[in-house]
């Protein structure tokens, strides 16, 4: 999306999912093959504009090691826009979260409403969005996109989000299988609609996002799980709705509200919504032929995929590649 609008594009990557691909797709663009952790001052000479989406991605994940979740989310993220700043770039977007709001309960949540993170992951966000506001001024102009939980088919779809994962679900078992007892509420967003919202920051006056936080997606866009499901049902033949027997509420709970950036960025004009990505969802697994074991393996689970690489001895614990690997890679 960047490159048809005209940007030149530079990406950053550790690649530790370049197994992973779903279909194809993936972009050819320059590209810099190195761990968030090791960038360095010269990497970041003459970049304008710095997207940060790097980071361990889900809950699970960051709870396999909630100190690697410390190091690489929150630290490295700092370190990297101390370090824009110093070469000179003079925007940085920040791919947050709505997981800040965490334990948030059913009241509308706004930009202004305190955080309650309940995972690592959550906390990494809240604490990189605290300090890398400190680093504002005339010249570093950081803004926090708290991205609703995402959906939608991609070259490295993520199974674990939770329209992706019911979808599937429901394909492969004919069942629309709700780990929880269903009454969570839960903002979503389709990944090209997180995409335009990046693109909207990035052409918008700079007085207008200069150290300001968007909440991403659409106020009729947040649904409790049950809600999601039935929508499943209704898109993906044959397929019943199962609750697991150990499901209680969750405590990842919280209505976002999105009118800020409705305001603020009359440019960002989202396309999709749980009906439309669903069929999209269904349609595109039916196309590949997507079966349980396929999306349930350790290609497609991020967690999973992680433990392969260690098992082969191709990642070590502290998620860095092997120097054996990395001299295959070259």
């Amino acid at each position: 999306m960047l490159l048809n609008q005209g940007y030149e594009v530079i990406g950053l990557d550790s690649n530790l999912y370049e197994r992973s691909t779903f279909g194809t797709g993936i972009v050819e663009i320059p590209e810099i093959k190195k761990d968030i952790r090791d960038v360095e001052l010269e990497d970041l000479t003459g970049i304008e504009t710095v997207l940060h989406l790097a980071g361990l991605s889900n809950d699970p994940l960051g709870n396999l090691n909630p100190n690697l979740t410390h190091e690489i989310n929150y630290l490295a993220s700092v370190k990297l826009a101390q370090l824009a700043k110093q070469a000179g770039v003079s925007r940085f977007i920040f791919s947050s979260s709505c997981s800040n709001y965490g334990a948030g309960g059913t009241d509308w949540l706004t930009e202004e409403s305190a955080f309650n993170p309940v995972t690592p992951y959550g906390v990494s966000k809240v604490k990189v969005e605290q300090d890398v506001s400190q680093l504002a001024d005339d010249n570093f102009s950081p803004t926090f996109l708290r991205n609703a939980t995402a959906y939608g088919v991609s070259p490295r779809l993520r199974f674990d989000l939770v329209l992706n994962n019911l979808v599937a679900w429901a394909l492969t078992t004919g069942q629309v299988y709700i780990k929880s007892d269903g009454t969570p509420w839960r903002p979503i967003v389709h990944i090209e609609d997180i995409s335009r919202a990046f693109i909207a920051v990035l052409e918008a006056p700079r007085d207008l996002i200069h150290n300001q936080a968007f909440n991403v997606g659409r106020n009729e866009d947040n649904y409790q799980i049950r809600d999601l499901a039935n929508i499943v049902k209704e898109i993906v033949p044959n397929c019943q709705i199962e609750y697991a027997p150990d499901g209680g509420p969750d405590k990842r709970c919280y209505r976002v509200d999105c009118s800020k950036i409705a305001q603020t960025l009359p440019d960002f004009q989202p396309q999709w919504n749980a009906r439309k990505g669903a069929i999209e969802l269904y349609e595109t697994y039916q196309k590949v032929g997507l079966t349980l074991e396929e999306f349930e393996g350790p290609k497609y689970q991020r967690i999973a995929h992680i433990k392969y690489l260690m098992g082969h001895d191709l990642l070590d614990e502290n998620l860095r590649w092997k120097k054996s690997t990395l001299a295959m890679q070259i």
